[in-house]
């Protein structure tokens, strides 16, 4: 009884100590110090919040489990340290069952746990709209970006009346800082938006740092990502996949903006001619098995 007391004793003073400790948490230690965030804890899209508190929490429980485990580590070294005058070697114990049952259910609950919360997460950020106010198709290349913003949202595919941008790769100075201006993809703040992700050559990877979020492009294979832009801002963006040489300068920039603005963007591209499907212009792919080429085309290659 006097043990379970202590226990009482030992346990209440840490629970207030951990509640007012997190109570004085600010917004950005509350998401573990990731980025896409102010400091009045708004969100850069509808799904960063989501992937961060899968992140914070998973750290939180693997944070328990190794401060039990090293406090077990720490109690054995303790309580079976060889004494004074003690000779030869412990007694062996060759089984425990409840031990051995221990240390395969917890990991096996802990990893279903992962696994679950995990598709959870997964499966709503995956979901895809089926009509976005906005489809916009990003084009990898070595080692810069295309942006085409299509007339057809439903489909994405684009008409007469879409436009674009092509970029080249980031120019740095002999220090390595960034002399060119970089490809800007252009969003509408609280405008559902679909991303058509393709490449134009290797394997690459959009990659948006504030959206905590980034999905493969494939050959010969269009990949999808839908979300919502919530925040105003400038944002960094950069291929995540090894693809050459020059990978390190595939950089690109996200300005999401107001709607008005973003028609007034478009009327821009409009009106500079910047307007039609660049999606093939350019496509070192086009002759290769399983981008839809017809074996004519593929000959005439």
């Amino acid at each position: 009884m006097r043990v379970k007391r202590r226990l009482r004793l030992a346990v209440i003073p840490i629970g207030i100590a951990s509640a007012i400790a997190l109570a004085g948490c600010t917004p950005t230690e509350l998401n573990g110090f990731l980025p896409g965030f102010t400091d009045d804890g708004t969100q850069a899209t509808n799904h960063t919040e989501m992937v961060s508190g899968l992140w914070v929490n998973s750290w939180i429980v693997l944070l328990a489990v190794g401060v039990i485990t090293w406090a077990l580590m720490g109690w054995a070294a303790i309580a079976y340290r060889r004494r004074r005058g003690q000779r030869g070697l412990p007694v062996q114990l060759r089984y425990n069952m409840p031990v051995e049952i221990f240390y395969t259910v917890v990991p096996l609950i802990l990893v279903l746990g992962f696994f679950a919360f995990t598709a959870r997460d997964q499966a709503i950020l995956e979901t895809q709209y089926d009509n976005p106010d906005v489809c916009v198709t990003a084009i990898g290349k070595q080692w810069a970006w295309d942006f085409q913003y299509n007339d057809d949202t439903a489909d994405c595919q684009a008409g007469d009346d879409a436009v674009w941008t092509m970029g080249v790769q980031a120019q740095t100075d002999a220090k390595g800082d960034i002399t060119s201006e970089l490809p800007t993809l252009v969003l509408p703040v609280n405008e559902t938006v679909k991303l058509k992700l393709t490449s134009r050559d290797v394997i690459h990877s959009f990659w948006i740092i504030d959206f905590l979020y980034k999905k493969d492009m494939y050959i010969g294979k269009d990949n999808y990502w839908s979300f919502t832009p919530t925040r105003v801002g400038e944002y960094d963006g950069k291929c995540a996949e090894l693809c050459g040489q020059y990978h390190s300068m595939m950089l690109f920039k996200v300005k999401v903006v107001e709607p008005a603005e973003y028609q007034e963007y478009l009327a821009g591209l409009r009106a500079a001619g910047q307007t039609g499907d660049i999606n093939k212009a350019y496509d070192r792919l086009q002759n290769f098995p399983g981008t839809g080429a017809s074996t004519e085309a593929e000959g005439e290659h």
